[in-house]
This record gives C-alpha cells, sequence and structure tokens, in this order.
C-alpha cells in the first residue's frame, strides 16, 4: 500500500503537470470506485479545472474551482499513470480523468477509492487522522506528549492512522531500524533517548523516502525514472536473508499482529 512518500511523490509530479488543466472528459469503468452515480460524477467534474493537488496522510486531494474535491486513497496495488491516447499502460483503468490529450487513469483501485466530496465532508472524512509527521509544527515536543504514557508495540503503534498519518508496513520497519529499535518494543519501555532517536528517524526515513521517489514499481510518466528508486535502497524491508547493511547479520522476517515485519536481531534493541 502506498505510503506518505509514495502518495507525496504523486502528489509533486502530478501537481506539475495537470495543476490549472481543466477536465474534458471522465470515463468510469468501476462504478463502484467513486461514491456517486456516474452521471452525477461526470457532470461535477467535467469542464472544472484542477485548483491544487496535495496530500493528507496517505491521501491525495484534488481540489477543483467548483469548490469540490476529489479524495484519493490507492489502497493495496493501486496506482496513477499520466500519458496519451498512444502512451497508456496495459493494463485496467478503473478512471480516466481527460485533460484534452493528457489523460491521468487510476488503476488497480479494486479497494482504492476516488470520492466527489465537498469541502465539509472532506474535513469530516479526515478527521480522525493524526499528525503529519513532517508538518513543520510537528516538534519534538509535540512527538513527546504524542507519546507519553502511550502503550503498545511499536510497530503497531507506527501505523495506526490516528496516532500518526501516513506511516505503514514498510517504512515503519525503517524507522524502527533507523532507530536502532526492534519493532516489537513496547512503547511504554522507551527511554528519552530512544524516544528522541525515533523522532528523528521518523522524520529522516520519510524525507529519504520521498527524496528516492518512494518503492513504487511503476512509473508516473514515460521517462520518469525518479519513482521507485527507494526499492533499490531498502535498509531491512522486504530483505529477508540478506546481510543487515549495518552489521552485516542476516535480516529476518517475522509476524507481528498478522503484520509482516523486517529487522536485524543483533543491531536493534
Amino acid at each position: 500500500m502506498p505510503e506518505l512518500p509514495e502518495m507525496e511523490n504523486y502528489k509533486k509530479l502530478l501537481g506539475e503537470r495537470l495543476t490549472g488543466k481543466t477536465v474534458t472528459k471522465v470515463d468510469v469503468t468501476r462504478e463502484k470506485t467513486i461514491n456517486v452515480p456516474v452521471q452525477q460524477f461526470k457532470e461535477a467534474v467535467e469542464g472544472r479545472k484542477v485548483v491544487s493537488i496535495t496530500r493528507k496522510a496517505k491521501h491525495l486531494v484534488f481540489t477543483l474551482d467548483s469548490g469540490n474535491h476529489l479524495l484519493l486513497h490507492l489502497m493495496l496495488g493501486g496506482l496513477m499513470y499520466v500519458g496519451s491516447e498512444n502512451d497508456q499502460l496495459d493494463r485496467t483503468k478503473q478512471v480516466i480523468i481527460s485533460f484534452g490529450s493528457v489523460k491521468l487513469c487510476f488503476i488497480g483501485l479494486r479497494l482504492g477509492y476516488l470520492h466527489l466530496l465537498t469541502s465539509d465532508q472532506l474535513t469530516e472524512r479526515l478527521s480522525d487522522l493524526g499528525p503529519e509527521p513532517l508538518d513543520p509544527a510537528f516538534s519534538l515536543e509535540a512527538f513527546m506528549k504524542l507519546i507519553d504514557k502511550k502503550r503498545g508495540i511499536l510497530k503497531t503503534t507506527l501505523v495506526k492512522q490516528k496516532f500518526l498519518s501516513g506511516i505503514g508496513n514498510l517504512y515503519s520497519d525503517e524507522i524502527c531500524f533507523a532507530a536502532q529499535l526492534l519493532p516489537s518494543k513496547q512503547m511504554n519501555e522507551l527511554n528519552e533517548e530512544q524516544k528522541r532517536s525515533l523522532y528523528t528517524n521518523i522524520q529522516a526515513v520519510l524525507k529519504r523516502g520521498i527524496s528516492l521517489g518512494g518503492y513504487m514499481d511503476v512509473p508516473v510518466f514515460y521517462g520518469d525514472t525518479l519513482t521507485g528508486s527507494y526499492n533499490e535502497h531498502c535498509y531491512v524491508y522486504d530483505r529477508e536473508g540478506e546481510p543487515c547493511p549495518r552489521c552485516n547479520q542476516k535480516i529476518i522476517k517475522e509476524k507481528i499482529s498478522s503484520r509482516k515485519v523486517f529487522y536485524c536481531l543483533n543491531c536493534q534493541h
């Protein structure tokens, strides 16, 4: 499932190509992907200009000049591609939004969605999300207050969207590795130094993920060489049996609360 760095990468690349452009046509091949009847969706989106593309947690928000918004969540296996009629991925498209000759394709949204919402509806839908870990206002002091007396396992706490927005399976493992903490460690067992390290490495790992274009293995457009570069730079995720980049011991794969987890038993404590 795409996490904060992947969606931030989408936000940047799509924003550069689509902001200010007017929707000329909408095609919906899977009605369950949207939340209103197809004709209502088309009437609300066609002819409207994309004012901005922003990110909240694992969502993208396409704001239209009508004041309405398109809220996107890719879930498992979802992706987007921008191309022309002759430049398309050979995959089933659930929704295609055309901007003249440019087409934005939403692919693999079997569990994901693209919902048309008013500003009030959008606010309500996103109201239960936790703080954005890369928000300038999310200081060390704010983090310390957030985790004060917090209980639960580190791995499962990091992926809770009500705790922090945007972190999932991959980056939670990478954060634990960078902070030299076992993902099974209890939150209330962290000392002050470990809490500071956790805060620092949440930000460092997410920023690193963004700079490397996340882990999505399909480019956003033809010639896109950034998207997916993180796949080649994972510390521990999906590297079972490979040598740890820090101590050279073998990376372990286990399950915590039904979630797969990768870590180094030797240098994470």
